[in-house]
């Protein structure tokens, strides 16, 4: 090593020059040793040399042909006596070998097929002479590799493999919403991995930086390290970056002690791999999406025949045979989102919920046009439950924004397909006009049009404070939520289980809820003429607020 450089260890060594995809098979732990130079020893007979001094990190080529003169155990035990820091292999060595290494604490590590060990060397010594100079020629090496895999199509969970191993750490990547796309947890990292995780899904746990993905781009140096809830712990993150925009984050996360130059490398180059695999992957779906809209038009004007959708289906992985109910969405406000920003909003619902469904976004429309794959059982509940999924998500991202949904009726075959649309479409120009983000079901539009026809205000008006009177002031006067508890127990067709999901409380406070209705306004909830006048008060309430 030269003097007054700074020291080698063994670790840096493998991470630095020794071929990506060495393995370390004997005495893991021991990698920070010190490293006072590099040798190779050839096969040329029987005879292992005595080492100049102490520390030295070791490589046995290969022989030119025929066997090694000498065993595994031999040199296990000849490299013990030489004290050596390391020894490398080009071969993998013999179980008992390996044992020995171990117990005798020699690190042993294997490097990858067919390495050319005159490159090998080469770079071993480039890095103990010039260590700056070789990072960055591993830094080259790294990004070759990462973007051979892309290019291979191996995906993006062979890229976080890939990264993991060759920091020795755990890597996640996010996409922009934070949800973990792929992840590889470090044993060492289990215990904790609940809580690490729990805090890298929120906005507050991103270096403020990298807050606004329409700025990330302009970050000079885009890889932070950054303290986890867990002490020691820490990451490395780096933006995920195509076209100027943020689309995601890799982190790189271990115990503070454990990170150098070569980790900053690889978050940089790793991240800049898993966006080209990100762009590759939206070009694909973006195309699949085009199929898809223009089979989906085909399909509402009676252009496909049930084989052809069943083929088609295949092709889009996904079964034409079953039940499907369309939903459609648009939304109703004055300045609204884009209806881009919708589509992504319902395939992130969908995606959550696990749902089967297919997805348009009909920009000439307008809307967004959803094909659910229901159930046989309850198949109208199902799909109003996962429309509810959609409204509910509206607000928790677009608070300002309102949206109507419609439902249709189940489609058993694809000939009714259109007629379920069709049916979704004036359930959603119903919900425009009532101005509510609630999904109406096209099965209950016959009462709001009832309503919507009778003449007599004065009446409903009066049958509106007779029934929801008491609540109404009571609301107001204490500023609670007891009409938007009832209103959301109606959509969930009195299932307290949902209704406790859609208003965010826990089931005792919504048992709570209920019983102040019942005391406060007098009634019943179990009667079934109880509930009826209740609903239809306060579908009667939304229709005057409207008017």
């Amino acid at each position: 090593m030269v003097e007054g450089q700074e020291k080698i260890t063994v670790e840096d060594i493998r991470k630095l020059a020794l071929p990506i995809g060495t393995h370390v098979v004997a005495g893991e732990g021991l990698l920070s040793r010190p490293v006072a130079w590099f040798s190779v020893i050839y096969a040329l007979n029987g005879n292992l040399p005595t080492l100049n001094q102490p520390g030295e990190i070791v490589l046995v080529a290969p022989p030119d042909s025929g066997t090694m003169p000498y065993s595994d155990l031999a040199l296990i035990r000849w490299a013990t006596d030489q004290s050596v820091a390391a020894l490398v292999m080009s071969h993998m060595p013999v179980a008992n070998a390996i044992s020995e290494a171990n117990a005798y604490g020699l690190p042993l590590l294997v490097l990858p097929h067919n390495s050319a060990i005159r490159v090998v060397e080469k770079a071993v010594v480039s890095l103990m002479v010039d260590r700056g100079g070789q990072i960055e020629r591993r830094g080259i090496q790294i990004y070759r590799q990462l973007t051979e895999i892309s290019a291979r199509n191996e995906g993006i969970g062979e890229l976080v493999n890939t990264i993991s191993r060759l920091t020795g750490k755990t890597v996640v990547i996010q996409d922009k919403r934070l949800r973990p796309i792929h992840t590889t947890v470090h044993p060492g990292l289990v215990a904790h991995w609940d809580e690490i995780e729990t805090h890298l899904r929120k906005l507050s746990s991103l270096p403020a930086e990298m807050q606004d993905r329409m700025r990330v781009s302009e970050l000079r140096n885009p890889v932070m390290l950054e303290s986890l809830p867990i002490p020691t712990i820490v990451r490395l993150i780096c933006p995920i970056i195509t076209k100027d925009i943020g689309r995601g984050y890799l982190s790189i996360i271990g115990h503070e002690n454990d990170f150098d130059d070569i980790d900053t490398l690889v978050a940089e180059h790793g991240a800049a791999a898993c966006a080209l695999e990100m762009a590759k992957a939206k070009a694909i779906s973006e195309t699949e999406k085009r199929l898809r809209g223009t089979f989906l038009d085909r399909l509402l004007i009676g252009d496909v025949s049930q084989q052809e959708a069943i083929r088609q289906g295949e092709r889009f992985d996904h079964d034409m045979n079953l039940p499907h109910i369309a939903i459609v969405l648009s939304w109703q406000s004055e300045k609204p989102p884009s209806i881009r920003r919708l589509e992504t909003l319902v395939n992130s619902v969908v995606a959550q919920k696990r749902a089967k469904a297919l997805i348009w976004q009909r920009e000439k429309e307008q809307e967004v046009l959803v094909f659910h794959t229901t159930e046989a059982e309850n198949p109208i509940d199902k799909s109003l439950e996962l429309a509810l999924a959609f409204s509910h998500e509206v607000e928790v991202q677009h608070s300002q924004a309102k949206v109507a949904i419609g439902v249709g009726q189940p489609a058993l075959d694809v000939a009714n397909w259109r007629i379920s649309y069709r049916d979704a479409v004036q359930a959603l120009d119903l919900a425009r006009r009532l101005q509510t983000n609630t999904p109406l079901y096209i099965g209950d539009l016959g009462v709001y049009q009832l309503l919507l026809g009778l003449s007599d205000r004065e009446k409903l008006v009066s049958f509106c404070d007779q029934t929801l009177g008491k609540l109404v002031e009571y609301d107001r006067g204490q500023r609670s939520d007891l009409l938007k508890t009832l209103e959301a127990f109606f959509a969930c067709h009195g299932n307290l289980s949902q209704t406790a999901e859609v208003l965010i409380v826990h089931r005792n406070t919504l048992l709570y809820r209920m019983a102040r209705i019942n005391q406060i306004a007098g009634v019943d909830l179990e009667r079934p003429e109880t509930r009826l006048s209740l609903h239809l008060a306060l579908t009667i309430r939304r229709l005057l607020m409207l008017n």
